[in-house]
């Protein structure tokens, strides 16, 4: 009988220890605009613009080739583009943008770009400084370093 509990037990814990390998608790398991929305405590609607905004500054500043290494990376990003509002131009937390991001001053126009897409999507311009982190850490795991590189250059 002993032999059986403990046959049990070890049983119960190798199950146990398999299903919390297995469990999502990686955030490179989530998809980008639910790791966004938890993140940062913006609505999924919020999180798709602000990323497609990111992404489509991306997709003016790579090639072709270049760009479909970084959408490789991101499951639904073509959807992610299209919630992008139009663009308009803001450039009251320009500066801001611009430190957060460690972006020169070439980039002064895309960031102006962001900052208004964001605050379109009812944020304030300083949240592009959260997202893109978040978003090049999920490109890394998703993607790689090479395809992380190619957006943060993109980026900047």
């Amino acid at each position: 009988m002993i032999k059986k509990n403990m046959f049990k037990e070890v049983l119960l814990s190798v199950v146990m220890t398999c299903w919390m390998i297995s469990t999502p608790v990686c955030a490179a398991d989530m998809g980008l605009v639910d790791l966004l929305s938890s993140q940062l405590g913006v609505t999924k609607g919020q999180a798709e613009g602000g990323a497609g905004s990111i992404f489509q500054m991306a997709k003016q500043n790579l090639s072709i080739e270049d760009f479909s290494i970084v959408a490789k990376s991101v499951p639904g990003i073509d959807k992610m583009m299209d919630m992008v509002p139009k663009a308009g131009t803001s450039s009251s937390t320009l500066g801001n943008i611009s430190s957060m991001m460690g972006g020169s001053s070439g980039s002064i126009k895309g960031l102006a770009g962001l900052s208004s897409s964001f605050t379109q999507l009812g944020m304030s311009g300083d949240m592009v400084g959260k997202f893109v982190p978040i978003i090049l850490d999920y490109v890394k795991n998703k993607g790689g370093d090479h395809a992380m590189n190619l957006l943060k250059g993109a980026l900047q």
